[in-house]
């Protein structure tokens, strides 16, 4: 088994999430925002990146575990797979549970619950520290006698997994169907923020762990997707942030030592006796649910697809494990994309410093890049599209985007 599911799955998922974009748009169902979409497919590529890194960092620490196991069980059987499935399957419920009963698994879990929509770009919409929380969960299944590599890998399937039942298109499956499985007709009831749907079906998998503890709701009323105190931004690091930064802010502001060291893990929303009461969230207005919108700088919009899908190979090159880059220029190019989602969101929120990050961006990114595959021996090919792609880039930045948009701004006194 290969620990690089993730690179080897990314066909799959584009696939599939290209195939619910075309079926939405020809329906016409309003499944998907363009904005929300941008945003959360730019934090996706950035995560991805995030996913191999940590997987990396955990495995020593599983190696060592491992070395206590009392027993070594083979995994080639398909009876110790799905022993092993189940067994990460189970894991997961209580981490997701955890995740969301806990303020510190909240703090790294909402970042996934910011979006709301629920299409499959949300469905890659992760948080960057939920990653490391996710793979500790799983060190019973090192000490029990699988091995590092194959619980890894595992967890990384489950994850894929996972990614299926994002969606609004499929209905209710039969009821012997949904009796078992982890349907999108629950997990849509997962992301809700209704009232009725709050803190239910964690499963990932199997809907019977749920059944079981009590956390099950079946999909009544209508969805409503989101946080309660929605993010109102597409910054992907305010979106991976914002959570923690309230958490953190109310272990320093009380004069309680012991609330400063208990708040982490109290209930969510759970703060010191001596702090006010938080604002609760505005996502309805009169009753009637409204949604996080902005004003986005004009003719951006072919720009940000385009480099949506360009940005798919630079990816790759952080991500697969055939990558000829070493582990340093992996490391820059992860922050160089971090930059970008981090530039497309300024964009679609007429920040003014965005075109100058972006710009920035490609240029570092596209100079770097083929220098490194070039030094790296890949294919002239490799390098000679990332001279190309940075060509287009800035022609296209200086062109198309920025000298459009000066008549706008010399209109506005602020200037954005």
């Amino acid at each position: 088994m290969t620990l690089n599911i993730y690179a080897v799955a990314t066909p799959f998922v584009i696939v599939l999430a290209l195939a619910e974009f075309a079926y939405c748009v020809a329906r016409r169902n309003g499944y998907y925002s363009f904005q929300d979409s941008i945003a959360s497919m730019g934090t996706a590529v950035m995560n991805q990146c995030v996913n191999v890194a940590v997987a990396l960092l955990v495995l020593p620490l599983f190696a060592r575990l491992g070395q206590f196991a009392p027993w070594q069980l083979d995994v080639s059987s398909p009876l110790s797979l799905v022993a092993l499935f189940l067994g990460v399957d189970f894991l997961f419920y209580w981490f997701h549970r955890f995740g969301h009963r806990t303020n510190i698994g909240w703090a790294a879990h909402s970042p996934h619950h910011s979006t709301e929509e629920l299409n499959y770009a949300v469905a890659l919409r992760a948080s960057v520290t939920q990653r490391l929380f996710s793979f500790l969960f799983y060190w019973p299944l090192v000490l029990v006698g699988f091995p590092p590599e194959a619980v890894l890998a595992m967890v990384a399937f489950h994850l894929v997994l996972q990614f299926i039942p994002h969606t609004r298109v499929i209905p209710k499956m039969p009821r012997w169907v949904e009796s078992w499985l982890n349907t999108p007709s629950h997990h849509r009831v997962h992301h809700a923020r209704n009232d009725a749907y709050i803190d239910k079906n964690y499963a990932g998998f199997l809907i019977i762990w749920d059944r079981m503890f009590g956390t099950y709701a079946e999909e009544v009323e209508p969805c409503s997707y989101g946080l309660t105190t929605p993010a109102n931004t597409w910054d992907p690091t305010a979106i991976n942030f914002q959570a923690w930064g309230r958490l953190i802010g109310d272990a320093l502001a009380t004069k309680s030592t012991w609330d400063r060291l208990r708040i982490w893990v109290m209930p969510t929303g759970w703060r010191p006796a001596d702090l006010p009461p938080r604002s609760p969230g505005y996502w309805k207005q009169d009753g009637v649910e409204v949604k996080f919108s902005s004003t986005e700088l004009p003719g951006i919009r072919r720009y940000l697809v385009f480099q949506l899908f360009a940005s798919m190979p630079f990816m790759l090159l952080v991500s697969h494990h055939a990558s000829p880059l070493s582990d340093w220029s992996k490391l820059v190019l992860s922050l160089l994309l971090w930059g970008m989602a981090t530039a497309w969101s300024g964009m679609l929120e007429s920040k003014r410093w965005s075109l100058p990050l972006e710009l920035a961006r490609v240029l570092v990114m596209g100079v770097a890049v083929t220098v490194w595959l070039m030094r790296a021996g890949a294919p002239q090919a490799w390098s000679a599209l990332s001279a190309a792609w940075l060509a287009l880039s800035l022609t296209w930045l200086v062109v198309g985007v920025v000298g459009p948009l000066r008549p706008h701004v010399a209109a506005r006194p602020d200037g954005g």
